[in-house]
């Protein structure tokens, strides 16, 4: 093709339809936003990036140091003692998890289902126990 065959109408004016109403240049915009073709990409890009941390693994004698405390906890339950406890969350939508300190007056020791058991419901299985602190472990 050549220019020569819109010679006869490259002069004429813009059409005006008597159908459609003139679009204002605010909507014409929308028209060219850009399509994102791959909803949800950019929410799974933040989760795969989002930190985690590993497990620690305990050795034989933080786990015997850990089950010491537990015994003498578990003994002075009546007194409901306060603890500070460092323990493993699990992610729920990845591997790894993140480690958490929660300070509280123990309630029990669920022997049953392995978890100790604060005051205000909190339950912490006796196996993501990373470190118990308290006055009860001192002297």
């Amino acid at each position: 093709m050549n220019q020569r065959s819109y010679d006869d109408i490259i002069d004429l004016p813009r059409p005006i339809s008597d159908a459609h109403p003139h679009m204002p240049l605010r909507d014409r915009a929308a028209q060219f936003a850009p399509f994102k073709a791959l909803s949800g990409y950019e929410e799974d890009m933040e989760e795969t990036a989002r930190p985690t941390d590993e497990r620690i693994e305990l050795d034989e004698s933080r786990i015997a140091q850990l089950d010491a405390r537990l015994r003498l906890l578990g003994g002075h339950l009546a007194d409901m003692p306060a603890v500070t406890v460092t323990y493993f969350r699990p992610d729920e939508r990845k591997n790894g998890g993140a480690y958490r300190t929660l300070t509280g007056q123990v309630k029990k020791l669920d022997v049953i289902a392995r978890c100790m058991v604060f005051l205000d419901g909190e339950r912490i299985p006796f196996a993501d126990i990373y470190q118990l602190e308290g006055e009860l472990f001192r002297g």
